[in-house]
């Protein structure tokens, strides 16, 4: 029934709900700075995840992530909100071993064995990667809620962070843009049927490089894209690094068929919010690809910066692990913000 519609219930769909990147700067404004000795990695730089020094050689990592609903189907739902919570340990070099779930349900208006399908979903992603869903937490809420507060392992000499890019870097990709407006096509029922299933298997596909790109070490910075979009992930890596950014327009993927919704303005919200936030950090875009580059991708790719000595080394080695790559630029020194050509 179309008032089962689990979209119908979020004024968002997934990352696209979170908070504009300045309204929550302002709302962190105002904490200081972490001391704690075995905190490695904290607020400050805006990572992925928080890393907690365990040992002389081990880190703990901790993250959590949770939306509204970006498809209809409770399953799906719980399979993406579990991919994407899980990719923030990826992002860090790190290898997830244990999640607890959030989960905001509205009791009077959804029925339990709908979110029931939300659980099992994520339940299944969990084992997928190889650790358990140990239990969780839930509320009665207005809208539907879901997500991860995941724990993973690093070794310290693995940890990724967003501020250790170094100038000449090259800079890539692992997933096409495109699926924060395929998500708000969906929610507007004009999202096509091969469309869907393109946002599924994009969704729901973990981000297990990270792990393997911990142990590189000419990999020097890495995060995931989510809802600030390529352009607000990419220059908190580059502030984070002191560095600038330079990408080819030509060589960022996007989904196969976005022009079609770009022509009919299906955008979220999140596009003007988050390009309000970084189009003064940006030169170069005259068109509609500020579109793309500000989507909020749910559980997207990851953005990787690496030496530009070790091209070769890094594309045989993604290849052999049959991940897809795109190469999209580099980071540069003496400017600042992201440039693109």
């Amino acid at each position: 029934m179309d008032d089962q519609r689990l979209t119908h219930f979020s004024k968002g769909s997934g990352c696209g709900c979170k908070i504009a990147p300045d309204v929550l700067q302002q709302m962190l404004s105002g904490l200081q700075p972490q001391t704690h000795k075995k905190l490695l990695i904290g607020p400050e730089t805006r990572d992925d995840a928080a890393v907690y020094k365990l040992n002389e050689t081990q880190g703990l990592i901790a993250t959590t992530d949770f939306f509204t609903p970006i498809v209809d189907d409770p399953y799906d739902f719980g399979r993406i909100a579990a991919t994407n919570a899980i990719s923030d340990v990826y992002a860090m070099g790190g290898r997830p071993i244990m999640a607890l779930s959030i989960l905001g349900w509205p009791v009077d208006k959804l029925p339990a064995s709908a979110a029931a399908e939300v659980i099992k979903g994520a339940q299944e992603v969990c084992e997928s990667a190889g650790f358990p869903l140990a239990g969780g937490h839930s509320i009665d809420s207005p809208e539907p809620i879901f997500g991860l507060a995941v724990s993973g392992l690093v070794a310290l000499d693995h940890i990724k962070t967003n501020a250790a890019a170094r100038a000449g870097d090259l800079l890539y990709l692992t997933k096409p843009l495109g699926v924060g407006i395929l998500a708000t096509a969906l929610k507007k029922g004009q999202l096509q049927n091969n469309d869907y299933y393109k946002l599924i298997a994009l969704t729901t596909e973990l981000n297990r490089i990270g792990e393997h790109a911990g142990a590189w070490p000419f990999v020097h910075a890495m995060t995931d894209v989510t809802g600030f979009g390529l352009l607000g992930h990419l220059l908190e890596l580059a502030e984070g690094s002191g560095l600038g950014a330079k990408l080819t327009l030509a060589q960022i993927p996007t989904l196969t068929g976005l022009q079609h919704y770009l022509d009919l303005f299906l955008i979220p919200d999140n596009v003007y919010r988050n390009w309000n936030a970084y189009s003064k950090e940006v030169q170069g875009v005259t068109g509609q690809e500020f579109m793309y580059l500000c989507d909020p991708q749910t559980s997207g790719g990851l953005l990787m910066s690496v030496d530009a000595a070790a091209r070769t080394t890094f594309e045989r080695k993604m290849t052999e692990l049959k991940q897809e790559y795109w190469h999209i630029g580099h980071m540069e020194a003496g400017i600042s913000g992201c440039v693109i050509v």
